[in-house]
């Protein structure tokens, strides 16, 4: 991942900077409750004057949290896809690369990267990974065209997965003519003569 683009390491800031209207953030600990593969939208804000002592990922770059009470917690992403650049924590890494920000996302969750990953993990109480250890872990770079088709198939299948709106009626219509095949075929007699 070093060769594949720069990480850079976000500032600390505290639950008493949030306020409703500021600068866009994202802590590590919302990563694995709020965000999904990508957002455009940060959920907190902290406050304006601590602008200059901030670090912050662009738009495009993917914020990974480099810190988490389990193994599997630790280097999930979520790529930044806002307008304006977002506020990271210091237990994170801000990750600017010239790849689809998504593709990295959606490699970060696979078995892949995660074999890797534990290599590198420091086991204490709370688990860290550092981005050293996030440089030397290998990623697939495979042509633009190809990130975009990908990330395109797993947005789709994302969708289906975890939008009841979207995956329930597909769902249901499969099943529905799944149900209408059977039915046909169940009760499809030939004549006797």
């Amino acid at each position: 991942m070093g060769e594949a683009g720069t990480f850079v390491r976000g500032r600390r800031f505290t639950k008493a900077d949030v306020v409703d209207y500021g600068i866009p953030s994202i802590h590590y600990g919302e990563i694995y409750t709020h965000y999904g593969v990508s957002s455009s939208n940060s959920i907190r804000r902290v406050r304006e004057e601590l602008r200059s002592q901030l670090r912050f990922a662009g738009p495009g770059d993917v914020v990974i949290a480099s810190v988490g009470e389990t193994v599997e917690d630790v280097g999930k992403a979520v790529a930044w896809l806002g307008e304006e650049p977002v506020a990271i924590h210091d237990d994170t890494f801000g990750f600017s690369t010239s790849m689809n920000p998504k593709f990295v996302a959606y490699w970060m969750q696979t078995d892949a990267f995660h074999s890797q990953k534990t290599r590198h993990v420091a086991s204490a109480k709370i688990k860290r990974l550092s981005s050293s250890a996030l440089a030397s872990i290998r990623i697939p770079v495979p042509p633009v065209a190809e990130q975009e088709r990908i990330v395109e198939v797993l947005d789709t299948f994302d969708a289906l997965v975890n939008d009841l709106s979207i995956g329930l009626p597909a769902e249901l219509a499969a099943r529905r003519k799944q149900y209408e095949y059977y039915r046909d075929k169940l009760l499809t007699f030939e004549e006797l003569v």
